[in-house]
């Protein structure tokens, strides 16, 4: 048997959705992992949000500061091609 600790709000969030579903936290918990070890591994890909990346980070201070230096707005940081 495991003992998990778990964010008190994001179990209450998740049980919401669960209830939707009409399945309790307990089902879910069980299907989450029999798919673990159906897959041998996490059932859905890991990866971090490129919008974090150092790279975008830097994009976006170039195009604040040039969004501030022009006095534009914040619309004016999305890049659209008309093409």
């Amino acid at each position: 048997m495991a003992n998990i600790n778990i964010d008190d709000n994001l179990t209450k969030q998740a049980e919401t959705i669960f209830a939707e579903l009409g399945i309790s936290l307990s089902t879910a918990t069980t299907i989450f992992f029999k798919q673990v070890v159906r897959c041998n591994g996490i059932p859905f890909e890991l990866r971090i949000d490129p919008f974090y990346s150092p790279e975008n980070q830097e994009r976006l201070l170039v195009a604040k500061e040039r969004m501030e230096q022009t006095g534009g707005t914040a619309h004016d940081l999305l890049e659209v091609d008309d093409d």
